[in-house]
């Protein structure tokens, strides 16, 4: 279920220039906020949680995974160029589960790497809430991934759809609407950095039990339909 030259080809698309230096621009601008909070406010647990929860897992975390999960297919699905990769002797599930991988990995290098370098500057780790966000953040990466994914393969405007969904859902109802906080992957991650952090650093809305399975619940669905939408492509003279 996994094709390295599909791979290779996916990276290169996602790392070209262009689209590197956008995935670059919110890591560096996370560690600077750490660097300046850290300078103003001092050490202080509380004002950690708030940047790395609030920007960190509620803005960066989710835009890159709109720039990596969209991006590893949408664009060949625009252009046309997706009929050369469907007509190789690669299975389309294969083709789905390899440009997901590709998009997991370049999220979580761009996302979960850099809020453990904003952890550790802002607090040091204090109350576990430097790892605690890291790997909340790389649980977000594989739901927002496979999200994402699903949205380049149903749409020309996944671009624009994600970053509604990002900018409005997640970091603004997600982060201040009661009832929409239980439909939030940032919510269910929050749920897994609750357990892992000091008890009382971090909380959320959703308990870990239902977090757990409503995260593997959308990775597996956005997967599977995805694919579903991938067979249904048509290659000229397919029947």
């Amino acid at each position: 279920m996994y094709d390295p030259t599909v791979a290779r080809l996916t990276y290169r698309a996602l790392l070209g220039r262009r689209r590197a230096a956008i995935l670059f621009v919110l890591p560096v601008l996370l560690v600077v906020i750490a660097v300046a909070v850290r300078a103003f406010a001092g050490t202080d647990d509380q004002v950690a949680s708030d940047v790395l929860g609030g920007f960190a897992l509620a803005t960066m975390v989710p835009l890159i995974g709109v720039i990596a999960g969209t991006g590893a297919i949408g664009p060949e699905i625009d252009d046309g160029s997706i009929v050369y990769l469907l007509a190789k002797p690669v299975k389309r599930p294969t083709i789905i589960v390899t440009k997901l991988t590709v998009a997991i990995a370049v999220t979580m290098v761009f996302s979960a790497l850099p809020t453990l370098v904003a952890g550790l500057i802002l607090n040091g780790n204090g109350q576990q809430i430097a790892v605690a966000y890291t790997i909340a953040a790389l649980v977000a990466s594989i739901a927002y991934s496979a999200l994402f994914l699903l949205l380049g393969t149903v749409s020309r405007h996944a671009v624009v759809f994600g970053l509604v969904y990002a900018l409005v859902w997640e970091a603004l109802f997600g982060s201040l609407v009661p009832g929409a906080r239980t439909l939030s992957v940032q919510q269910w991650s929050l749920a897994v950095a609750e357990k892992v952090g000091a008890e009382g650093a971090i909380v959320s809305d959703v308990g870990l039990p239902l977090a757990t399975v409503l995260l593997a619940g959308i990775t597996v669905a956005a997967t599977w339909y995805a694919g579903q939408k991938l067979r249904a492509l048509k290659l000229a003279g397919e029947e």
